[in-house]
């Protein structure tokens, strides 16, 4: 991590900057097994909180940890009753019925490339490439991964970049040159400064009107 940090400082003076200010890196890692992806579904378009509940209700009919067996053998009617969309429990049935069949093995998908999981991955439905690039991050760690689709990633840049637009994948791109082969870390870093930049706003708010402002939840890993 070391390392990283030092290169994404020596290489951009933007990404120095909201190094300095955001603070040490501290990325959390889950295991790459079938209950993160089935979690990462979960989490899908929902706020942190609502998607913890959701997921804990689904834990309690399926039991820990979360197999694919766990969800196959509970009832549509019972995981709907959860907090489950009907397209999410479309999705989780087929990750574990794919997963029970063995088409898709978690234990191999540590020796494949990034593309080759994101192919593999992607065969699953409701797993985009945008799931895919978070699973390679926060479960395979790979070091070199930047999700040109995520709106907190191109909100940032287009903040801290002074972009009069969102920018698009080949525009991201040329911006993360510089950060490779660290644009996991520097894509936390991004999502990060969205955090820091709605607290200052936050506590600016409550200085000037002497009330309490309330916390706007956004997913993030």
């Amino acid at each position: 991590m070391r390392k990283a940090i030092l290169h994404l400082k020596k290489s951009d003076p933007v990404m120095r900057g909201l190094i300095e200010r955001v603070g040490p890196c501290r990325m959390q890692y889950g295991p790459a097994e079938f209950s993160s992806l089935a979690e990462s579904i979960v989490y899908q378009q929902l706020n942190g909180s609502a998607a913890a509940t959701i997921f804990d209700r689904v834990l309690k009919l399926t039991g820990r940890p979360l197999t694919p067996e766990g969800v196959l053998k509970v009832s549509d009617e019972h995981l709907r009753a959860a907090g489950l969309s009907k397209q999410k429990l479309g999705y989780m049935k087929d990750l574990a019925a794919k997963t029970h069949a063995g088409e898709l093995d978690f234990s191999v998908l540590s020796e494949m490339s990034d593309m080759e999981v994101i192919e593999r991955l992607t065969q699953v439905k409701g797993i985009g490439v945008w799931t895919a690039q978070i699973f390679l991050m926060f479960t395979l760690k790979r070091p070199d991964v930047l999700p040109t689709g995520d709106f907190g990633i191109r909100n940032a840049m287009r903040i801290h970049y002074k972009k009069r637009k969102l920018p698009k994948p080949k525009e991201m791109e040329r911006i993360a040159k510089a950060w490779a082969p660290h644009r996991t870390v520097a894509s936390w870093y991004l999502w990060k400064s969205l955090d820091v930049k709605a607290s200052t706003a936050k506590k600016v708010a409550k200085k000037s009107s002497g009330k309490t402002v309330p916390e706007k939840r956004r997913f993030d890993k």
